[in-house]
């Protein structure tokens, strides 16, 4: 194990360094959830003079999704070093008012949009008119639809293929003689579960690591994976070594459900890096923890804005390098602030 952390850290190192990484109100605290149809936005101005007021966006899928609020808590906290006036949109799970949030940056004359859309097909036309118009369009810890690339200027988050190669990797060094793993998948379609899923496959394909089932869910939500898992358990009991779930908060309700199922030597693995991972991990429910910082991906995201406003370039993919966070390797990291 710890010849693969070795090499696992390693690969991740390269990574990072080869990359560059309506109703309106001011505020220092993440806003609540809206339970509205149309995106609600709240908006935090930087102070530095930039000569004029340079309007960020922050579109992303929900700010139930604990790490898309604390991203938005990055943004503002960042936002006065590089003199930005950032405003975040809640899509809350529906595309369409993604679709609208960008109708309104593009009203308002917006400098740049980051967004983690829901569904990345459904934006694009959007997308298109934004850039027309000649707005900044980062991806951030999402990528655009494959072949749409040229409708954003940069793609600042984790890889995500890299996550599943991880997981399988550590899964290949965990049972050398072969183990049965199921598949507990985050949103279906999302950039995540979809490159998640791919790194995953890929790289246990040809081994002794056998993939019993694979199911996505309909939302990045513990109840849906404790759903799938139960179902799981249901449908091959003592056969299931080892969980690979998606998320960390997924793997929450993997874990209840085999608990409830008196399973509790199975090997799960999650990918975020959350406490609730770090919790889990030293707790010895979870094995491995996958981690990402959107700490670093936000000041990536606002470094490219920053250089294609002053009429440099920046790298058009910033990976931000990996957390390979178990019993043995927790202790060197920070506890994670979401």
């Amino acid at each position: 194990m710890k010849k693969l952390m070795a090499l696992l850290l390693a690969v991740v190192m390269v990574l990072g360094l080869v990359a560059c990484a309506s109703n309106t109100t001011t505020t220092k605290e993440p806003p609540t959830a809206p339970t509205g149809t149309a995106a609600t936005d709240s908006t935090v101005k930087g102070t530095k003079d930039s000569g004029g007021e340079v309007k960020v966006a922050f579109i992303t899928q929900s700010l139930s999704n604990a790490s898309q609020a604390y991203a938005w808590t990055r943004f503002q906290e960042y936002a006065d070093d590089y003199g930005f006036s950032v405003t975040v949109f809640d899509e809350n799970y529906d595309a369409q008012n993604g679709v609208a949030a960008i109708g309104t940056c593009i009203a308002q004359g917006y400098t740049a949009i980051c967004i983690n859309p829901t569904d990345p097909s459904a934006i694009i036309p959007s997308l298109m008119e934004a850039k027309e118009a000649g707005i900044i369009i980062g991806m951030y810890s999402s990528e655009i639809t494959k072949g749409y690339e040229q409708y954003r200027d940069f793609m600042c988050g984790t890889d995500d293929v890299m996550c599943g190669e991880v997981a399988a990797l550590t899964l290949k060094e965990a049972f050398p003689d072969g183990c049965n793993v199921v598949e507990v998948g985050g949103q279906s379609g999302h950039s995540a579960q979809l490159k998640r899923h791919d790194g995953f496959v890929s790289t246990i394909e040809g081994t002794k690591i056998n993939m019993l089932d694979s199911k996505d869910c309909e939302a990045w939500a513990s109840e849906d994976a404790m759903a799938i898992m139960e179902d799981f358990i249901v449908a091959y009991g003592d056969e299931i070594d080892a969980v690979y779930c998606h998320w960390d908060v997924g793997a929450t309700g993997c874990i209840e459900a085999l608990k409830n199922a008196g399973m509790t030597d199975v090997y799960v693995i999650g990918v975020d890096g959350c406490s609730v991972g770090y919790d889990q991990v030293k707790e010895g429910t979870q094995a491995l923890c996958i981690g990402q910082s959107f700490s670093q991906m936000t000041r990536d995201a606002f470094d490219c804005i920053t250089k294609i406003m002053n009429g440099k370039e920046c790298e058009e993919v910033v990976w931000t390098a990996l957390d390979i966070v178990t019993k043995d390797t927790i202790d060197n990291f920070p506890y994670p602030e979401w």
